[in-house]
Parts: structure tokens; C-alpha cells; sequence
């Protein structure tokens, strides 16, 4: 919370930087577990939905993952509805602090000046102050790029949609690997359960509001979730 916020990055962008091109490496090493490829089958294969829901017609997902492993997960040829909602944003999306630029990037690293960063942290090695100019610039106009994703007193993005989707069509939510503490993320199951949806939990321990839920299913999500909807032999975790 110290880092991921405007002000932190106009008082320190090398630092904030530093931080994100370490998240970034990070995301970048791991792979989609089966219950990302789970719920990119979902979102992908319409008529297998049906056979986990019959009377389900679409299924959404809406994530505060920003690590990009969602749409890893989903096959080169799955249409545009199957892309999460990335309310939080993407690690490897950048925007132009001062123009309307925006893109995806899988540069590593990003720019030269944060080559090698990551493995301070590991080393336990001070970070290095990082000249403006050396921190990664728009290509557009030059100004300083920042990392694409809501920081702490930013909006959310796609919210509009996001609420369409909860309080007008959704009838079943599952909530997976999820704290259920950050709003506004933490009150959907409540907004389902109040329109007369069910709520499933798939989570490693109980937390306070999961209690309310109607299916609690207790353990690692990448072996309870495809167990649950019956995709279980599709999706092996590696070993």
C-alpha cells in the first residue's frame, strides 16, 4: 500500500518502478494452473458450460488478478467475450502519464535502466536511483510511462460493466482464491445473493464472508475447482 499508489509514484517512480519490473518478472516465470485453464473452459466452450450448468447462457470473468495468467490460459482461438474483465488492470499494461497512450507489453525488461532489479530484493541489495530519463518513456510523446494497473484511490476500471454483469444476468457466482476483503470486488456475492443467486466459494480456508455462501469448497482451487464442475480429468496439476 505503499507503493501502489499515484502519489507514491510522483514522489518515487524509480522505486515504484523497481517494485512492478520485480512483479513483472515474476508473472512473467509462472504458468496458468488448472483452475485458470478451468475457467478459461468455461468462458470458452458454451455447450460444455451447459453440461455444468444447464441453464446457464453465458459465463463471465471478472478478476483482480493483474498477473495476465487469465487470458494466458485461453486458446488462441477464443473469442473476445472469453477475455477477463481486468478490474484492476494488467501488470504488463503501461499508460502515458501525460497523453492517451496505452498498450500491452512483455518486454523484459521494459526499458535497460530496470535490467537486473529483480534479484536486489532476493540479494537483499539497496535499489538503485533510476534517472527519469532512464525509466521507461512513451513512445507517442516522450513522457513517463506508469504500470496499467488501479492503484489505491484510483477508480476501477470497467466498473459500468462489471456491475451490469453482476446485478442484471448473474444467477451463480463462484468466488475463487479470494480474500473477500477489497472492495468493491468483496460485496459481489452479497449483490448476487440479494437478487436470489447462489454463491460458491472455492478458497483455501474459510474466511468471514464466505460463511454466508451456499457452497463452501475448502482446499487448493487449482484441485477443487475442475473436481467441483467436473472437468477434473481435462486439467492434471503438473508435478
Amino acid at each position: 500500500m505503499k507503493l501502489a499508489t499515484p502519489e507514491a509514484f510522483e514522489d518515487n517512480p524509480s522505486r515504484v518502478w523497481q517494485f512492478y519490473h520485480y512483479r513483472r518478472e515474476i508473472a512473467r516465470a509462472a504458468e496458468p494452473n488448472p483452475a485458470h485453464e478451468t475457467i478459461a473452459f468455461l468462458c470458452t466452450f458454451s455447450d460444455e458450460l451447459v453440461k455444468v450448468a444447464p441453464s446457464a447462457q453465458t459465463f463471465r470473468l471478472v478478476t483482480q488478478n493483474v498477473d495476465n495468467l487469465s487470458t494466458l490460459a485461453l486458446p488462441p482461438s477464443a473469442p473476445l467475450s472469453a477475455y477477463p474483465i481486468e478490474m484492476h488492470g494488467n501488470v504488463f499494461r503501461v499508460k502515458c502519464t501525460e497523453c492517451d497512450f496505452s498498450e500491452l507489453n512483455f518486454d523484459s525488461p521494459i526499458c535497460p535502466g530496470l535490467a537486473g532489479t529483480e534479484t536486489l530484493l532476493k540479494d537483499n541489495t539497496p535499489e538503485p536511483k533510476i534517472e527519469l530519463k532512464d525509466l521507461p518513456r512513451c513512445p507517442k510523446c516522450g513522457a513517463l510511462l506508469r504500470p496499467g494497473v488501479v492503484w489505491f484511490g484510483e477508480a476501477i476500471e470497467h466498473l459500468e460493466e462489471i456491475h451490469e454483469t453482476i446485478d442484471e444476468q448473474c444467477d451463480l457466482i463462484l468466488v475463487v482464491g479470494t480474500s473477500s476483503t477489497v472492495f468493491p470486488a468483496a460485496g459481489f456475492a452479497d449483490i448476487v445473493q440479494a437478487n436470489g443467486g447462489k454463491v460458491a466459494v472455492f478458497n483455501i480456508e474459510v474466511t468471514p464472508a464466505d460463511k454466508r455462501a451456499n457452497f463452501n469448497f475448502i482446499g487448493p482451487c487449482e484441485e477443487t475447482l475442475p473436481k467441483a464442475l467436473g472437468v477434473e480429468d481435462r486439467f492434471v496439476p503438473s508435478s
